[in-house]
């Protein structure tokens, strides 16, 4: 679990980054932080709950397909019932599970760009 924070004022939104993957992971962290949002990052859905208990979250970005028990829909799924109007965005290259997204969220398909990844965080986050 690690933390990247960048200070500007208008920008102080935190986002949960769960990517099992450390490249793609580091990737999309530093992207989210260069434009500058405050970025948490996990590799496993348990470590994300774990910071879901110790910071607020304004957005989780997670892969679906995660290593441990839970995966990337039940991640979503417990952070609602957390935080209710958290915004969740899903990126999955496949999944074998049918699929079951929160309500007013978004899947994205990998493999993405970088912009790709910001635009819908915007997005999310203004909605």
């Amino acid at each position: 679990m690690t933390e990247t924070a960048k200070g500007r004022d208008d920008a102080f939104l935190t986002i949960l980054v769960v990517e099992d993957e450390w490249l793609v992971r580091d990737m999309v962290a530093r992207e989210l932080s260069d434009v500058g949002y405050r970025v948490l990052q996990s590799e496993t859905a348990d470590e994300a709950m774990i910071l879901l208990a110790q910071h607020h979250v304004d957005l989780l970005l997670t892969d679906i397909r995660l290593p441990g028990e839970l995966d990337g829909w039940d991640l979503a799924e417990r952070a609602r019932l957390r935080r209710p109007d958290m915004q969740i965005i899903y990126a999955t290259a496949y999944s074998t599970e049918r699929p079951r997204p929160v309500p007013r969220s978004v899947v994205i398909q990998k493999p993405y760009r970088l912009p790709e990844i910001v635009a819908a965080v915007s997005k999310q986050l203004r909605a």
